[in-house]
């Protein structure tokens, strides 16, 4: 991964005002090749040729093929949660069948293992692809925050560890029975699981 980088390839852009259709244009390329080569022979070079840009331009927007890969791969929309507030059973709901789709997706399949093993390698990488889901974190504290104050939920719950728990869910069903993902039952029976545990 590092290889692929060059401190010709890093100039600063300063001055350049960033083209959105660019990143959208590179974003779009990261993701079609993922798909179509795998993360372990996705390159910067083949995702600018895609993109019709320069490597120079994607080292511009992103630090390394992992930090590109995991905005391509895990897209943050503004609106985080876009079930209704004020019912919690329906914001869990939301969360666990939002990590479904998106762990199922096919670019996330091919991007996966690659990316988390990079990712995991680099601290100063995952401190900033962590820092992308800031606002998803942030939306999830609201929820609880709300159901708290509305008695529906314990004051203690962490709102980190619950999107950890959900994550952690979908992901391991991915890789042991991949098949239950695409069952509704499934985003059923883990969300009952979360919003009661297992015990009378």
């Amino acid at each position: 991964m590092k290889a692929d980088s060059s401190p010709a390839d890093k100039t600063s852009g300063a001055g350049r005002p960033r083209d959105p259709r660019i990143d959208a244009a590179i974003v779009r390329a990261t993701a079609d090749l993922l798909v179509e080569t795998g993360y372990a022979n996705l390159t910067m070079a083949a995702v600018a040729q895609r993109a019709g840009t320069t490597k120079t331009a994607l080292y511009r927007r992103w630090s390394s093929k992992a930090e590109l890969v995991h905005e391509a791969v895990f897209p943050i929309t503004p609106s985080a949660i876009d079930s209704p507030p004020g019912d919690i059973v329906a914001d869990l709901r939301a969360m666990v069948a939002a990590a479904r789709d998106v762990f199922t997706s096919p670019v996330v399949a091919a991007a996966l293992p690659g990316l988390i093993s990079d990712v995991s390698a680099d601290a100063a990488l995952l401190e900033r692809v962590n820092a992308r889901f800031h606002e998803l974190f942030g939306a999830v504290r609201i929820r609880l925050r709300d159901a708290v104050d509305r008695g529906e939920v314990r004051g203690d719950v962490d709102p980190d560890a619950l999107v950890h728990l959900i994550g952690g869910a979908t992901m391991l069903t991915l890789l042991q029975d991949p098949g239950r993902l695409a069952d509704a039952q499934w985003v059923d029976a883990t969300t009952s699981i979360l919003l009661h545990g297992i015990v009378f």
